[in-house]
């Protein structure tokens, strides 16, 4: 089973239990390479549970079981032989609270490489700066390397913990969970200017309970109500035209 040739994640009656109960239902959806798909819906809707699915986190619970098809470049990755350890370099996740390790901003970045092995000094430095870069970090803690990041301000770790995630040399996928939910409209610029950018390297996947900040950068936008994808389009379309909830039809045509 497999979708469009431009999708980097394929779910077809992906459900997600805990314990007895749905905490989400048959969601099957297409998310392209190399855009920002935005993710809405109330409180309790299923959002963090389905980003969660996607790098496996929820298996850290162990009444939390799984059902349908959730394919990565066309690989099942809750198949028996899925390697996790490589899905969660490869798909790598920003929480809402931003949680910097109590060490050094570059110790901070290099997190990742060093556990995957990377000792070359010359190597880890070109990471911590390309890393920084792109979190649009650099230029403010490029002279202040060694001091700890949790010294930084809460936007400045935010956009800290996505230059570790950026570290990371397999990654292909960004998941995001509400990261800008408790920063100020500076720092929320940048990080929303930051994913812009990224969108070329890495397929996005962004849960907010902001839908002008959908509007602003998602490619597209899917609803969740109640552990259902009740809707999924183009975020000009899912924001302007109506849809009918039996038939996820727009007046002015079929969404998806």
């Amino acid at each position: 089973m497999s979708g469009d040739t431009n999708s980097k994640l394929v779910l077809r009656d992906f459900s997600v239990f805990h314990g007895k109960d749905h905490s989400l239902r048959r969601v099957s959806m297409d998310v392209k390479t190399n855009r920002i798909l935005g993710v809405i819906g109330p409180a309790g809707s299923g959002k963090t549970t389905f980003l969660r699915a996607l790098n496996r986190l929820n298996d850290l619970t162990p009444e939390i079981r799984t059902e349908g098809t959730a394919l990565l470049d066309g690989d099942d990755i809750y198949g028996g032989s899925y390697d996790v350890v490589r899905l969660r370099k490869r798909v790598g996740m920003l929480f809402a609270l931003p949680v910097a390790l109590p060490m050094s901003i570059y110790d901070n970045v290099l997190y990742g490489p060093r556990l995957s092995g990377v000792r070359d000094r010359r190597r880890l430095s070109e990471v911590v700066e390309r890393s920084l870069t792109a979190a649009f970090l650099w230029d403010e803690v490029k002279d202040r390397l060694q001091m700890s990041g949790l010294r930084l301000s809460g936007g400045q770790q935010q956009r800290l913990c996505l230059a570790r995630v950026l570290a990371m040399e397999e990654l292909e996928v960004i998941l995001l969970d509400e990261p800008c939910s408790g920063l100020d409209p500076i720092s929320t610029a940048k990080i929303e200017d930051a994913l812009t950018i990224l969108k070329d390297r890495y397929t996005i996947i962004l849960v907010t309970n902001n839908t002008k900040q959908a509007a602003r950068v998602a490619d597209e936008t899917a609803f969740f109500l109640m552990g259902e994808m009740v809707e999924m389009g183009p975020t000009g379309t899912v924001f302007t035209v109506p849809a009918d909830p039996r038939t996820g039809e727009y007046i002015t045509g079929k969404f998806g």
